[in-house]
């Protein structure tokens, strides 16, 4: 089982956890004992002789090794942190767990959309919050860009679907990936890094560049001729006065071209190393291969931002006073940095932007691939070359089901109108969801819990969580009849459509509902639409009759064993027979 694998890999990281714990446990003890003997033989070479005090050089070079030791072990452990709490989330996706995921998408439910919250693909509980691997806010735009009811470019579709195929069947690159994407900051803005990394430079003009170069070059050779008494050493004094007045004069302007170094210096090392993953992984699928391609343009993302991390480490540097003062006065060493950042910049920084773009594709990827990571039964919709609508799904069950109890149901129906009715909590609205939102996840890319699913593209409509708003003046009935009048004005585009409708115009009596229901049927029938209509009422089903339209009916059923109600969630041909609003009342205690 698929559960197996990431509770397997979670032991293995909790293992190498305690090792790394144990080996830190023991540099710290090494760095003390160290550092103590340093203390003695400085003592002792102050105390009796001199020779001591090359003991106390030695131990302070072991010092400095164990110091980069104990570094790189607390990033082994961070790193080793991010990827249990990936494992935990993806553990924590085959039971519900995952509601407790912070991010939930909730930001991109709009009236303009109201298939966001009709089909739960975004809000607490969504499909959103379960499939999102991404860290920066760019790739949770895109996943949330993806899970659109207009269905995009077959070539789009298709393309997504076999890197997503890579990317299941490769589950310890995506934890590596998440992992480190971990180290950068919650819900990154990459929009910001990019801004500030792409404003122009103002150290690269011939002038800056021979200041910058020939002035420390003529207080070095000036300061070595004073040495070999060739000059006076009032000459290079003069040199290292003029070296220093420049940077303190343009300390401030060289602190304002430096400052993205200081506000980006913290996601560098996360994004190199993430490039560096991508660049070197033998990627199969058309798709991902392009996609390593724009990181490995001009000598490839990763060294470009590694080299940036440096000039960070050592513009960072100059905040220390006294190293400041003697590396200014020596080599201008604030304008070395300006002008490393200013040409760097000017050769790199066209790239930053389609380098972050492109991480953040495959975090969308990422996303798309959770679903064939944590279900055991998934299949890559085919998307079918037909202008009239044709949905063909066999055994499809709801995402964020549970998969061991979730009931399957299939269905063919194709440019007509399907009636369904049922009992009350016999499965009709989640029927109705089960098909959009497979069928939005289908144009996404990614893969749906399905044996098999082939659809068409098609816009989808819906009309199911609708609510009054006291502050619009709308009442449910007239918010309803907002939602199917912008239905029937899409229809006459011609344009094929999937509309789903949840026990239409409930909002309203028995007399007129069916009335509206009637003719919003009759006018949504057409050869370019498939239509899902949820009802309690029965007079709709007679429709398939009198009317001369392609109209199906099928309906949800109860069954009673002991005198308990029972539901089996399936769904059948022709109307319903029964009813359950009695024994409902009756077992809530109204009856």
């Amino acid at each position: 089982m698929k559960l197996d694998f990431f509770q397997n890999s979670l032991k293995t990281n909790e293992a190498e956890e305690k090792t790394a714990k144990s080996y830190s446990s023991r540099i710290v003890l090494l760095r003390f004992i160290t550092f103590c003997f340093i203390i003695f033989f400085a003592a002792a070479g102050y105390d009796y002789t001199p020779a001591f005090y090359g003991a106390a050089i030695f131990l302070l070079l072991i010092f400095s090794r164990l110091l980069q030791k104990h570094q790189k072990i607390k990033n082994k452990m961070h790193l080793l942190q991010c990827r249990k709490q990936i494992l935990l989330q993806y553990i924590a996706r085959f039971t519900t767990d995952w509601y407790a995921f912070p991010e939930t998408g909730s930001r991109y439910l709009t009236e303009a959309m109201p298939q966001g919250k009709d089909l739960d693909l975004f809000g607490k509980a969504s499909i959103y919050q379960y499939i999102c691997a991404a860290r920066t806010a760019l790739g949770r735009k895109k996943l949330a860009d993806a899970l659109s009811p207009q269905p995009p470019d077959a070539a789009i579709i298709k393309k997504r679907q076999k890197a997503a195929a890579e990317l299941i069947a490769n589950p310890a690159l995506t934890i590596e990936l998440q992992s480190l994407s971990c180290l950068l900051p919650n819900h990154h803005d990459t929009d910001e890094l990019m801004n500030q990394l792409e404003t122009s430079g103002s150290y690269i003009s011939r002038f800056m560049q021979l200041t910058t170069y020939g002035l420390p070059a003529l207080t070095l050779s000036s300061l070595l001729l004073a040495y070999l008494d060739k000059i006076s050493w009032n000459i290079a004094l003069l040199f290292m006065a003029l070296q220093f007045l420049l940077s303190g004069l343009l300390y401030q302007h060289s602190t304002n071209v430096l400052r993205p170094l200081f506000q980006t210096h913290h996601i560098l090392k996360p994004y190199q190393k993430l490039f560096a993953v991508l660049e070197k992984e033998n990627f199969k699928s058309p798709y991902l291969r392009e996609l390593q391609l724009q990181l490995q343009t001009d000598s490839g993302a990763a060294h470009a931002i590694h080299y940036l991390y440096l000039l960070s480490e050592y513009t960072n540097m100059r905040l220390n006073l006294f190293f400041s003062f003697i590396a200014n006065t020596l080599i201008l060493w604030d304008f070395q940095c300006c002008l490393k950042f200013s040409l760097w910049k000017h050769h790199k920084s066209e790239n930053v932007r389609l380098w972050l773009d492109t991480f953040a594709e495959i975090e969308l990827l990422m996303s798309l691939a959770i679903i064939g990571q944590v279900k055991e039964t998934y299949i890559f919709p085919q998307l079918l070359n037909t202008t009239a609508p044709l949905l063909d799904a066999t055994e499809v069950k709801h995402v964020l089901l549970p998969e061991d109890s979730a009931i399957a149901n299939s269905i063919l129906a194709h440019s007509e109108t399907c009636i369904v009715t049922g009992s009350n909590m016999s499965g009709k609205t989640t029927f109705l969801r089960t098909l959009a939102a497979s069928a939005i996840l289908s144009y996404a890319g990614a893969p749906v819990c399905a044996r098999s699913f082939s659809l068409s593209r098609m816009h989808i409509f819906t009309s199911m969580r609708v609510q009054d708003d006291i502050t619009k003046g709308l009442s449910t009935f007239y918010a309803e009849l907002l939602r199917i009048k912008q239905m029937v004005e899409f229809s006459r585009k011609g344009i094929p459509m999937f509309t789903l409708i949840d026990e239409i115009f409930k909002g309203t009596n028995s007399a007129d509902r069916i009335i509206g229901a009637r003719e919003a049927i009759i006018k949504l029938t057409n050869p370019w639409s498939l239509n899902f209509v949820s009802t309690h009422d029965f007079e709709l089903c007679n429709m398939a009759d009198k009317q001369n339209l392609s109209i199906t009916n099928y309906h949800f059923s109860e069954y009673y064993t002991n005198d308990e109600i029972h539901f089996d969630y399936k769904i059948k041909p022709g109307r319903c027979q029964t009813t359950n609003a009695k024994y409902l009342l009756k077992l809530a205690g109204i009856l």
